[in-house]
């Protein structure tokens, strides 16, 4: 069954590869990917897919289902793109495509794609009989800035899944595995009076002082914070461009990490504190909001151990000499020269076996598998996806779409994201997808088990990060 897996994704190769294209070439941000959207529709719909659409009161989310029986099979999709990030395709050197423009610096043109090819070639095997189950392909969107999973998790969206499964672009083919942070972010508007600086400052109050008092407050606070929690903030309004008038009025934009919610919550409480210590001191008024918020991730070593397994059958890419040229120049531009995910899931051992492998990460390509570790690894950095594994047991992998040690959110990402090098790397991502949830479906024991230690890890209930009064944000 797995060779017609492969089959069936080599099959539908230009359709997976000219669906990432297209998402690349729209570079949609969070909410805003309507384009992107109808693109997959249109799609799931020429496939077969019983399609739903407007999910949780977000308009770019979606999915498409095939089957009626258990077990149903969950493979998340992203699509969104990040803001500054244009670049022409297949460049070596910053170039911009849309100068200030959109681009796919989190490859997410690819991963929505590969997952996709996947869905596609588990519903063919049902459709053959050779699967008595079902599959749904989620169209998650926002994960860069809004937290689309997380909205959908709240609303309940994933609760009819035996399991979810994902993966990531990367610069090597490696199980994710561990935790990572929970976050909470949040708008704060301070409001005061406006006056003349200089001829009347007396009847002033400065909502800018406040917000750059809360900073300088939230500074302080940051030597007594747990280590696994940080803070990161940004101006969404400084009062105005005119020095001489005191700001009436000032908005930052603050994300709390914690190790998980409730440590995420702990913080938050502080900084709240924070925020109303520099208004009393500023004599203004200040509000806030919640805008959104993720969980922290469950891994789950029953699903990460059959990822492991299927990355290891699927023919890898083979890589040409021109790709690896290309590679090889993107790699040149990198600051600095780290090993494959500057060893993030890996422990010292892997680290070793990984330097190895990759010539202490001077190859420009990494064509080899990972050894998989089971880890309780914590990553500092956020994704809903952790919401989904609360509701459902969830496992990821990554696969190599970009040139080894890669920096994150980059030009260089955008740059090859088109590239014969990321699309090998989809097609071979949709065939570990497909051939993992095949296993899945044939192997009910191997379900059991991942619901079993899904029933442990998560037996403390999700905890949304996301309060039920928060809507999730859209453009009309």
């Amino acid at each position: 069954m797995k060779q017609s897996i492969y089959k069936t994704v080599e099959e539908k190769a230009k359709v997976i590869t000219d669906l990432s294209d297209k998402i690349w070439g729209f570079a949609e941000i969070s909410m805003e990917e309507f384009k992107s959207t109808a693109a997959y529709i249109e799609v799931m719909k020429s496939e077969g897919f019983e399609v739903q659409t407007d999910l949780c009161g977000i308009k770019t989310a979606f999915l498409g289902r095939y089957g009626t029986e258990k077990p149903v099979i969950g493979i998340l999709g992203e699509f969104d793109a990040l803001s500054g990030l244009s670049q022409v395709a297949g460049a070596t050197d910053k170039e911009w495509l849309c100068e200030g423009g959109n681009g796919h610096g989190c490859g997410h043109n690819l991963l929505g794609a590969a997952s996709l090819g996947a869905a596609i070639a588990v519903k063919k095997e049902i459709e053959k009989g050779n699967l008595k189950g079902s599959v749904v392909f989620y169209g998650c969107p926002g994960e860069e800035g809004c937290a689309g999973k997380a909205f959908m998790a709240r609303d309940g969206m994933f609760r009819d899944l035996d399991a979810a499964l994902c993966w990531h672009p990367g610069d090597v083919n490696e199980v994710t595995t561990g935790s990572n942070a929970a976050s909470l972010q949040y708008e704060y508007t301070f409001t005061g009076l406006t006056a003349h600086a200089a001829g009347d400052p007396q009847n002033g109050r400065s909502a800018l002082d406040a917000a750059e008092l809360m900073n300088v407050g939230v500074q302080f606070l940051r030597e007594h914070m747990p280590k696994k929690c940080c803070l990161h903030y940004s101006f969404l309004d400084a009062g105005g461009i005119s020095p001489n008038v005191v700001q009436p009025t000032a908005k930052l934009m603050y994300m709390v990490r914690g190790e998980n919610v409730t440590e995420a919550k702990k913080l938050l409480a502080r900084v709240h504190k924070v925020a109303q210590g520099a208004a009393l001191m500023t004599e203004t008024e200040v509000e806030w909001k919640q805008i959104d918020g993720t969980a922290s991730t469950l891994s789950n070593h029953i699903l990460e151990e059959v990822i492991y397994k299927n990355l290891c059958e699927a023919p890898l890419p083979e890589f040409t000499k021109e790709e690896q040229d290309f590679a090889a120049a993107i790699k040149s531009t990198f600051v600095t020269d780290v090993l494959p995910s500057d060893g993030a899931q890996l422990n010292w051992n892997v680290k070793q076996a990984v330097a190895e492998l990759s010539k202490n990460g001077t190859v420009p390509l990494n064509n080899f598998i990972v050894p998989y570790n089971p880890s309780d690894y914590f990553a500092q950095g956020s994704t809903d996806v952790g919401d989904v594994s609360w509701v459902t047991p969830t496992a990821q992998f990554t696969a190599t779409t970009w040139a080894s040690g890669n920096p994150g959110h980059s030009w260089q990402n955008v740059a090859m994201g088109k590239s014969s090098v990321a699309h090998k790397g989809v097609l071979f991502a949709a065939k570990v997808l497909a051939a993992t949830a095949a296993d899945l479906i044939t192997t009910p024991e191997l379900l059991e088990k991942a619901k079993a230690e899904f029933a442990v890890s998560a037996a403390a209930g999700y905890d949304c990060p996301i309060g039920p009064e928060v809507k999730a944000p859209h453009v009309e």
